[in-house]
Formats: C-alpha cells, sequence, structure tokens
C-alpha cells in the first residue's frame, strides 16, 4: 500500500472520528441533538467524498502535462492574431504569446514550433506535405 494511500486513510478516520465527536457531545452541549441514523449518514457522506476525491485526485496525479515548454518545438498549432511579428498563436488548446520567423503571418494560418525565448516561442508557416 503506497504511502498517499495511508496517508489518505488515516486523514478519512480524524475526519470521522472529529465528526462523531462534534456530534456526540460538542452539538448536545448546544442544545442539538442528531439521532443515530443522521450521524451514520453523515459519516457513509463523508466516506463517500473522501473515496471520489481520492480517486479523482489519483487520475489527476496520475496524468502527465500536455503542453509544456520542454516539449513544445515541433508542435503543430494555428495563429490567433497576425505575427507581425508578433502575436498569439494556439498549440494544443492553450494560447501562446509568438514571434514569426518568417515575414507577416496572418490569422488562421498554421505554424510550426520552430524555438522559444523564455515564454515566447518562435514559429514558421507549416508547410503541408
Amino acid at each position: 500500500m503506497s504511502v498517499r494511500r495511508i496517508l489518505a486513510i488515516l486523514s478519512t478516520l480524524l475526519d470521522e472520528v472529529a465528526l462523531a465527536a462534534i456530534i456526540l457531545w460538542g452539538l448536545p452541549r448546544l442544545g442539538i441533538h442528531i439521532p443515530l441514523a443522521g450521524l451514520i449518514a453523515l459519516m457513509a457522506a463523508l466516506v463517500a467524498y473522501a473515496v471520489i476525491t481520492y480517486r479523482l485526485g489519483s487520475k489527476a496525479l496520475g496524468k502527465k502535462p500536455v503542453v509544456g515548454l520542454s516539449d513544445m518545438v515541433g508542435s503543430r498549432g494555428k495563429v490567433v492574431t497576425p505575427l507581425d511579428p508578433q502575436g498569439l498563436v494556439r498549440i494544443k488548446g492553450e494560447l501562446w504569446e509568438s514571434t514569426s520567423a518568417d515575414r507577416r503571418i496572418n490569422t488562421g494560418e498554421e505554424v510550426i514550433v520552430v524555438g522559444q525565448d523564455r515564454l515566447k516561442l518562435t514559429v514558421r508557416r507549416d508547410k503541408p506535405g
């Protein structure tokens, strides 16, 4: 069993203990009484929430990044604002500031990333073929 899973289980158990303590000892002192069935329902809901968030979190942590500067060179995209010489390009669903290595590149033209300077990409027209 992974350390992350053990910590998730311990965290959920501590949440359950805290919820039980509040419902069994804290609320009655304030004159609020919740029946045992209510406590069980709340605890079941908390466990379900913990399981769902753990699974979704595990899935998110397991995904590889789709776009990153390390793998941008060679990526293809489409011009969003004219590059004369600077503008915006959409690559894999993300907008990037770009500079044209060619002359002006019009909106809608296909481009390929040929380089980068910090967070700005250098692009050329994508030659079909």
